[in-house]
């Protein structure tokens, strides 16, 4: 037991800092120490020869060391200001016209909104500024997510760009970031930032300039080089400044530039920027085991939502190791997580995960799983009147004697598919002045899922007046049965009508003929054959009996 925690605790080590994350094949490493942990099979437990356990104090040094800073956390150049590493490390032209002045004068003016984002950027700030200096780019982009996400990992906007870094669902599957029913590795802080400098990379080797790169990164390669093209072809210059762009791009390099101008005088704008640790904030400790998330919080002693701020991939209360190989814990939580996990005897997870054979009702599969159905759509996120369709992925509970793992299949291609219960007609509606997905969904009794996902934005956005709304409403449909009942119905109804009709015209004749045969009758028949006659004929005419 003793040699296997020492091999786990060597491991969690040899994977902090940029070592926890794949290099980018663009740029050639400065760091000799680096490239060797970014080599095949580095860094793997069989690989490392077992040492004696060293005390935390002792694993957060070498952690520091193996981490590419060559710092110690005892020495002194660990305890000096990240923020001057930050500023020694620009190298981007400065833009200097009055969209910046505007963006400085609305950081300045908002000392608690800069403090809240800075507070948030000192978990991620020193790893970022690492991998930054490591490709050799201009460290003006580790604060790219000031301006992006405030450094919020679990930020989404309203177009559903989501994470630290604020990934479209397609640019990140196009830089290998996992999008399943388990988890978003466009949250993920190690692997968002490995995709974001990649991209930022592309680039830059695309447009030569780092200004209109960073109006790539925003608008879209696309987008910037067809406003290019267009300059080009009037000939204008086609500098960032001098391209015709959205409004929003039009200020996104002006608010990196004035972060940056408060990054490297924050007195110059009445603000005092709290000093960030020039070492690690977290290590990278493996996962070999599937476990609830639940209990590895429990085991590295964190509160759930600082656990959630390292690890904000997590879709689900389970981690299956075979897609999410490690997890992000502070220095003296990671040695107490990997104690406590050598020490556990059991199952570490309760959850598992369940492909649907067919597609059936929550009822159903919630019978088969051994679950309520209000467990299992509350888990899985199913909306009402859905169906879940065959392949689907579910997280169900695990039986406690199962001692296999979700296979890696599963863990990276999970995916849920639904499927309306009963059949919908698409409708679109205007909204009001003050609607949102709530008030809509709440209108029409559908889930906020729903409306949200049918107009391609986020469960809390809110309309613009007159914006038109997609809602998919319920079709009644008969059934079958009383279907055919409804056509006999039809056409019993139909067949009672023709009689009708024939009968009332047979009567009129025989009414057109009698008073020819009361002609001809005796005289005992004279009086029934009026009577007869009378009431053939039509309304208003009248037959007057022979004489005697």
């Amino acid at each position: 037991m003793t040699k296997h925690l020492s091999a786990l605790l060597i491991v969690a080590a040899l994977l902090a800092g940029c070592a926890a994350t794949p290099t980018s094949t663009n740029t050639a490493d400065t760091s000799t120490q680096a490239t060797e942990l970014s080599k095949p099979g580095a860094g793997e437990a069989q690989t490392v020869t077992p040492a004696p356990q060293p005390s935390q104090m002792a694993a957060a040094k070498r952690a520091s060391r193996m981490a590419g800073s060559g710092l110690d956390a005892e020495e002194e150049a660990a305890r000096k200001d990240l923020w001057l590493r930050v500023r020694k490390g620009f190298a981007m032209p400065d833009l200097d016209n009055d969209l910046v002045r505007n963006r400085e004068q609305w950081y300045a003016s908002r000392p608690d909104y800069v403090a809240r984002m800075t507070e948030r950027s000192s978990r991620y700030m020193f790893y970022i500024v690492e991998e930054i200096e490591r490709r050799g780019m201009p460290t003006e982009l580790a604060l790219l997510p000031f301006i992006e996400s405030a450094f919020n990992p679990q930020a989404v906007s309203s177009a559903k760009a989501s994470g630290m870094w604020q990934f479209m669902a397609a640019t990140g599957k196009d830089f290998a970031l996992k999008q399943n029913v388990f988890r978003d590795d466009r949250r993920d802080v190690l692997a968002s930032t490995r995709a974001a400098l990649d991209y930022l990379t592309r680039l830059h080797d695309q447009f030569g300039d780092w200004q209109l790169a960073l109006a790539a990164y925003n608008w879209g390669e696309g987008s910037v080089q067809r406003a290019i093209a267009r300059n080009q072809k009037t000939g204008k210059p086609t500098d960032y400044e001098s391209l015709r762009m959205p409004e929003e791009t039009r200020y996104y390099v002006p608010k990196l530039q004035a972060v940056k101008n408060i990054v490297a005088d924050p007195a110059n704008f009445g603000l005092t920027l709290p000093p960030l640790p020039n070492h690690p904030y977290f290590l990278s400790v493996p996962i070999e085991r599937d476990i609830d998330v639940a209990l590895a919080v429990q085991f590295s002693g964190v509160s759930m939502e600082e656990f959630k701020t390292l690890n904000p991939q997590m879709n689900k209360p389970v981690i299956l190791a075979a897609g999410t190989p490690q997890i992000l814990l502070p220095y003296d939580n990671a040695n107490q997580f990997l104690h406590r996990l050598a020490a556990f005897q059991g199952s570490t997870a309760s959850w598992t995960a369940w492909v649907a054979p067919k597609t059936l009702k929550p009822a159903a599969v919630a019978e088969q799983v051994g679950m309520s159905e209000a467990t299992l759509r509350d888990v899985n996120r199913i909306p009402p009147r859905m169906l879940v369709k065959a392949g689907s992925t579910l997280l169900v509970p695990r039986a406690a004697t199962a001692q296999v793992d979700v296979p890696v299949h599963v863990a990276d291609g999970a995916t849920l598919a639904l499927a309306p219960d009963q059949q919908l007609r698409k409708t679109t509606v205007k909204a009001g002045r003050k609607d949102s997905v709530a008030s809509v969904a709440k209108r029409y009794r559908v889930s906020a899922a729903q409306v949200a996902e049918w107009n391609n934005v986020a469960v809390t956005a809110s309309f613009k007046r007159g914006q038109r709304v997609v809602v998919y409403r319920p079709v009644k449909v008969a059934s079958k049965s009383a279907s055919r009942s409804a056509k006999r119905t039809k056409s019993a109804s139909a067949s009672k009508a023709k009689s009708s009709r024939v009968a009332a015209r047979s009567s009129g004749k025989r009414a057109a003929k009698a008073p020819v045969r009361s002609a001809k009758a005796t005289k005992g028949r004279s009086t029934a054959t009026v009577q007869v006659a009378t009431n053939g004929s039509s309304a208003g005419s009248s037959t007057e009996p022979p004489a005697q």
